[in-house]
């Protein structure tokens, strides 16, 4: 069965608290984006255990394996895309489609335990990157090609949310508790 590609855009999780997962990424603090996506990686892994990790819960809705690739997938973009920011001067990311993806990759017959890995393989490295971004580069800035601009703050908390909320896709409340710090902070 095809699932319905999300169109929705996000962006304004940046500004305002995700109703859908109740998140607010706007009290995420810089200096925690490494422990949160080590700490998110973690929690797939009960996740990917599950007997029934293949069942789609309805026709519209991906499997707990399906977001689990998705999220290790975001997880390797979102590193090319800070590497960029942290390279060149105002980067246009290369368009990714993640319903194209997940249908070309065939998310749902992959190997759980492989996803489990690779999930945590490029959490790790995003969280290390994120853990070495000087402060003065914290506000160096990229945009995808729908004109939404990101400064690399502002693409960690986009991507704090992204993953928090995917566990609340699958039914892991585990992943909203986030301990984000009592201010906001870019």
């Amino acid at each position: 069965m095809a699932i319905t590609p999300d169109t929705k855009d996000w962006t304004w999780v940046l500004t305002h608290p995700c109703p859908e997962c109740g998140f607010d990424a706007g009290l995420i603090r810089f200096d925690d984006i490494p422990r949160i996506v080590r700490g998110n990686a973690a929690l797939w892994s009960p996740v990917l255990e599950r007997a029934d990790v293949r069942a789609r819960p309805n026709d519209h809705t991906w499997s707990a394996l399906e977001y689990a690739a998705h999220v290790r997938d975001v997880y390797l973009i979102f590193t090319v895309r800070l590497r960029l920011m942290l390279a060149e001067d105002n980067p246009l990311f290369s368009n990714w489609d993640q319903d194209a993806t997940a249908a070309a990759e065939r998310y749902n017959e992959q190997d759980p335990t492989a996803v489990n890995r690779e999930l945590t393989e490029a959490a790790t490295a995003l969280a290390d990157q994120y853990s070495t971004v000087p402060m003065e580069s914290k506000e160096r800035v990229g945009r995808r090609s729908d004109g939404s601009t990101f400064t690399v703050a502002s693409l960690g908390r986009y991507l704090v949310h992204d993953i928090v909320h995917h566990l609340h896709d699958v039914g892991n409340p585990q992943g909203l508790g986030v301990s984000t710090g009592a201010t906001p902070q870019s």
